[in-house]
C-alpha cells in the first residue's frame, strides 16, 4: 500500500481539533438532551457510555445514521441473525426517530446502542468496551475519528449501500480533503455502492476497485417492514371510514411542502366534496403547527397524536406520530412523496409506497433518488409520476381520482417494478457480508 503522508497528517491534525473540542461537543449534546433533540435517559451513550453489559464471543457491529438508512439495513441484518445464531450483532443510530421505530423492528437478540459522537474519546471508549469485530457501515457514514480508530483496534470496515452524493463528492475531492478521503477509503476491505454512479465516484476518491462489489440497492426492498405497534390498533376502524372517499396521501413532508399540498387539496375539494388528505410529516412537530394554523382558518382536521377522530367530516387527517408510515401506505390509493416539491430539498424513499402499491407520484427534487425513480420508469413509466408544480399535481390527481382503470395501472405498474428491482439485492447482500466478515468469525480467525 502506497504511502498517504498528507492524508495522515490531515487526520492528526482533525484528530487534535476534534479532541480539543471535545468539552465543547459534550456540552453541545447535553443542550441537545434540553431540547429533546437527544435520548432523555440515554444520550450518555453517544459519550461512548454503554448501557448494557457486552455479551461473550464475537460481535458485529452495524451503524446506520438516521431511521432511512436504519430501515434499510434491518432486513439484512434479521438474514444474518438467521444464518449466525452464535454471533451478536450491535447496531447504532444517532437519532431518536430511528431510535423508536427501529426498536420495535429489530430482532430481540440485537443490542441496539446510540452512536458515539466522532471525537477521540467518545470513539475509543465505544470501541474498547464492544471490541467489534467488523464494522459494517450503511451509506455514507465516513467520519475520520470512527474509521481511523476501528481500523487502528483491528475492526473489519464495510461499507454497504455506498453513497457518495454529487455535494459530498465535490466536498471530497478538494485538493487537501482528498487526501484524507483516500486514505480513510483505504481503511474498507468491502465497498457495496447502490450504483454505478456511485461506485465511480467512490474510485475516483481512491477507493480500490478490488473491495468494490455490487449487490443493488438496499432501500428498495424496505417495502416488507411492517411496523405494528399498540398505536395501530384502530386500523381497521380506519379503513372502514375512508372506504367510500377519495382519499390521497403527501408522506414525509417538509417544512413549507404542506403549502403546496393544501393548496392543491383546496382545489380538489372543489370536484371531490368527499376526498380526504392524509399528511405525513416529515417530523412530528411540523404536523402540529399544520394542525394549528388549519384550525385557525375553520378547516376540519384531525391529528393522529392526539387521537382525534377521523368523521365524515374531516378534511385532512395528520399522522404526526412515528412508525406508521407503511400501514397508511398500505390504506392509501395514492401517494405524493415529500422532499421533492420544493428546491433545495433531496427527495425520499419511495419504495415503500410502491411496494405497498400506491401509485407513486413526486416532485421534481428526488436528488439520489433519481437512480430509484430512473430504474422503476425504465421498467415502467406508469411506475412514477413527476410533477412540475401546483397546478400539474392537481391535474394528476383528479385524474387518478377520476378513474378506477388509470389509478389501478399506476398502482400495479409500481407495485410491479419495485418488486422486480428488490429482487436477490437482500441476498446478495447477506452473501457478500458472510464471506467478508462472518465465514471468518466461524473459521476462528479473531
Amino acid at each position: 500500500m502506497r504511502s498517504n503522508k498528507g492524508g495522515e497528517t490531515i487526520y492528526m491534525l482533525y484528530k487534535a481539533i476534534t479532541s480539543t473540542l471535545t468539552p465543547l461537543i459534550n456540552l453541545q449534546l447535553r443542550y441537545r438532551k434540553f431540547r429533546h433533540l437527544e435520548h432523555p435517559l440515554r444520550w450518555p451513550e453517544r459519550l461512548g457510555q454503554p448501557s448494557v453489559p457486552r455479551p461473550s464471543g464475537a460481535l458485529i457491529w452495524f451503524h446506520a445514521v438516521s431511521l432511512g438508512e436504519g430501515m434499510c439495513v434491518v432486513p439484512v441484518i434479521k438474514r444474518c441473525v438467521e444464518r449466525n445464531p452464535d454471533v451478536t450483532v450491535l447496531m447504532t443510530t444517532t437519532t431518536t426517530s430511528a431510535f423508536e421505530v427501529l426498536k420495535t423492528l429489530l430482532p430481540c437478540s440485537v443490542i441496539y446502542q446510540f452512536a458515539p459522537v466522532d471525537t477521540p474519546a467518545a470513539v475509543n471508549a465505544f470501541l474498547e468496551y464492544w471490541k467489534p469485530y467488523a464494522l459494517v457501515l450503511v451509506e455514507s457514514e465516513l467520519w475520520p475519528n470512527l474509521v481511523f480508530s476501528a481500523s487502528k483496534h483491528g475492526v473489519i470496515l464495510t461499507l454497504i449501500n455506498a453513497r457518495m452524493s454529487i455535494k459530498s463528492f465535490n466536498n471530497w475531492s478538494r485538493p487537501v480533503v482528498r487526501q484524507l478521503a483516500s486514505l480513510m477509503l483505504s481503511k474498507f476491505s468491502l465497498i457495496l455502492p447502490l450504483s454505478n454512479i456511485q461506485a465511480i465516484r467512490f474510485q475516483l476518491l481512491q477507493a480500490s476497485p478490488f473491495v468494490i462489489n455490487f449487490s443493488g440497492n438496499l432501500k428498495l426492498c424496505t417495502g416488507e417492514l411492517v411496523n405494528i405497534t399498540k398505536n395501530m390498533t384502530n386500523m381497521e376502524d380506519f379503513h372502514e371510514k375512508i372506504a367510500d372517499r377519495s382519499v390521497w396521501m403527501a408522506s414525509s413532508i417538509h417544512k413549507g411542502e404542506e403549502e403546496v399540498i393544501l393548496a392543491v387539496h383546496r382545489a380538489l375539494m372543489q370536484k371531490h366534496p368527499n376526498i380526504l388528505c392524509i399528511i405525513v410529516p416529515r417530523h412530528p412537530n411540523l404536523g402540529q403547527q399544520i394542525s394549528h394554523g388549519l384550525q385557525k382558518i375553520g378547516v376540519n382536521v384531525a391529528l393522529r397524536s392526539r387521537g382525534d377522530s377521523l368523521t365524515s367530516e374531516t378534511s385532512i387527517y395528520i399522522v404526526d406520530t412515528l412508525g406508521e408510515l407503511r400501514q397508511f401506505y398500505r390504506l392509501t390509493p395514492i401517494a405524493v412523496i415529500g422532499g421533492s416539491l420544493l428546491p433545495g430539498l433531496t427527495g425520499h424513499n419511495l419504495a415503500e409506497a410502491a411496494a405497498a402499491g400506491c401509485a407513486v407520484l413526486t416532485g421534481q427534487h428526488i436528488g439520489h433518488f433519481s437512480h430509484m425513480v430512473n430504474a422503476m420508469q425504465r421498467l415502467n413509466p406508469l411506475s412514477v409520476t413527476h410533477v412540475g408544480g401546483d397546478t400539474e399535481l392537481e391535474e394528476i390527481l383528479d385524474k387518478l381520482l377520476n378513474d378506477p382503470k388509470i389509478l389501478k395501472a399506476h398502482r400495479m405498474a409500481a407495485k410491479h417494478a419495485i418488486q422486480t428491482l428488490s429482487t436477490g439485492v437482500i441476498d446478495n447482500v447477506c452473501t457478500l457480508l458472510q464471506l467478508h466478515i462472518f465465514r471468518k468469525v466461524h473459521a476462528g480467525a479473531i
